[in-house]
C-alpha cells in the first residue's frame, strides 16, 4: 500500500487532523523563511500531542548539522529530509552523527539527467518533486521505471493522486498544499486525499 505523507504541519489544529486520519508520516519544516516553517519549541510541543504510530520528517535546506542532530537526540524527528545542496559528504557525515535514522533526499525532476543523479545518491528514500516545496507538478512519465523507493511530491491532491500512484508506483505520496485552504491545513481535504490513497487496496 502506497503510504501518505502530509508535509507543512503547524499548528495543534493539524496535529489534530493527522491522528484522526492516521498519515503514515507528516513533515516539520525547518528551513527558515518558509510560510510552513517551525521552530523547534513548535515542533516539540506538536510532536508531543501527535500519535505515537505517526513518523515525522523534519525538512531541511542547508541546516547545520548541530541543529538536525539535536532535533534526533531530543526525539523530535524520527526521518531527517534534505532539500537543498547537501551532498554525498554532508550524508555520510550525517549518518555517523544520527546512527539508523532514515535520510531522504530532494531532487528537482526536469529531465532524464536528473534522474541518473537521483539513482546514485547515497540516500535511503529519494523525494521527487517538480520544485523545492512550491507544489509543481512534473511529467510523471520521466520516473515510470525508477528503481528505488521514493517519496513522489509535486502539485498533488485528491484530484490526481490515484492517477500518480498507478503512473510512478511511488513508496509513498507527498502532500502539502494540496490539502490546504487559504494557506492553511483543511481536515476534509485530509481525509479525501488518504481516502482516495487507500482506494488502491
Amino acid at each position: 500500500m502506497t503510504k501518505v505523507k502530509i508535509c507543512g504541519i503547524r499548528r495543534i489544529e493539524d496535529v489534530a487532523y493527522v491522528n484522526t486520519y492516521k498519515p503514515e508520516y507528516i513533515g516539520f519544516v525547518f528551513a527558515p523563511g518558509r510560510k510552513r516553517t517551525v521552530t523547534f519549541e513548535q515542533a516539540h510541543l506538536l510532536k508531543t500531542r501527535l500519535s505515537n504510530d505517526i513518523k515525522v520528517v523534519g525538512v531541511f535546506v542547508n541546516a547545520k548539522q548541530e541543529e538536525i542532530v539535536s532535533l534526533v537526540n531530543a526525539g523530535v524527528i524520527d526521518i531527517i529530509q534534505l532539500h537543498g545542496d547537501e551532498d554525498e559528504r554532508y550524508v555520510a557525515s550525517l549518518r555517523e552523527k544520527t546512527a539508523g535514522v532514515s535520510i531522504i533526499k530532494a531532487f528537482v525532476i526536469d529531465n532524464e539527467a536528473a534522474i541518473v543523479r537521483a539513482n546514485a545518491f547515497p540516500c535511503d528514500y529519494l523525494l521527487l518533486d517538480g520544485g523545492l516545496g512550491q507544489g509543481e507538478k512534473f511529467d510523471w512519465k520521466l520516473i515510470s521505471k525508477m528503481e528505488r523507493p521514493f517519496f513522489l511530491a509535486g502539485g498533488l491532491s485528491a484530484d490526481n493522486v490515484n492517477e500518480a500512484i498507478k503512473t510512478t508506483k511511488p513508496f509513498a505520496v507527498d502532500v502539502s498544499s494540496g490539502v490546504e485552504t487559504e494557506g492553511f491545513k483543511d481536515s476534509k481535504k485530509i481525509k479525501h486525499f488518504i481516502d482516495k490513497v487507500r482506494e488502491e487496496i
